[in-house]
């Protein structure tokens, strides 16, 4: 299973834990993730607490997807995760409104989703 193919499995996994923890339901359309029970849109984002080489994890949002959340006054939820057998133990999490995130800088995320990124360290979120 390749790296990219992991990480889209234990993100689904995080989806799967959030939804439970904050009574959302699952909603994968192609810029969120979940509604909460009034409909408003949440976009759940996971991060794995320390990566192999001991680096800690990152939140990596998309410029399009954030301004069409903010434009519906969505969430975010934030997950860390562990990587436990062939599922994960999720540490942490925080739901935020997407009008409360630290400082986004913006730049170039290649050809990813056609798309500027910013990352989210963490520290800033969860602990």
């Amino acid at each position: 299973m390749s790296r990219s193919h992991k990480a889209n499995h234990y993100g689904t996994l995080v989806e799967r834990k959030a939804a439970k923890r904050y009574n959302l339901e699952l909603d994968r359309c192609s810029w969120h993730d979940a509604k909460r029970p009034d409909g408003t849109p949440v976009e759940i984002k996971a991060a794995m607490h320390r990566h192999s080489d001991g680096q800690p994890g990152t939140f990596k949002l998309y410029d399009q997807y954030h301004e069409k959340l903010r434009s519906v006054n969505g969430w975010y939820v934030f997950g860390v995760y562990r990587v436990r057998g062939r599922g994960i133990e999720l540490l942490n999490s925080k739901m935020k409104h997407s009008s409360r995130l630290p400082n986004l800088n913006w730049h170039g995320g290649g050809n990813h989703r056609n798309a500027s990124q910013a990352k989210i360290s963490l520290s800033e979120i969860c602990y």
